[in-house]
């Protein structure tokens, strides 16, 4: 599984850890995270992230 990094503020959504704080468990594919997350340090969109 693909790793994607914030490109404001360089957070990296790693699927195997997930994001649990945010109810995101690990394992959870970049594809089936919910359009309405946003990145857990700066706020931003998924838009705003790109493939690491």
């Amino acid at each position: 599984m693909e790793k994607y990094v914030c490109s404001i503020c360089g957070y990296v959504y790693d699927p195997e850890v997930g994001d649990p704080d945010s109810g995101i468990t690990p394992g959870t594919k970049w594809e089936d995270i919910p359009d309405t997350w946003v990145c857990p340090m700066c706020g931003v969109g998924k838009d705003m992230f790109e493939k690491a």
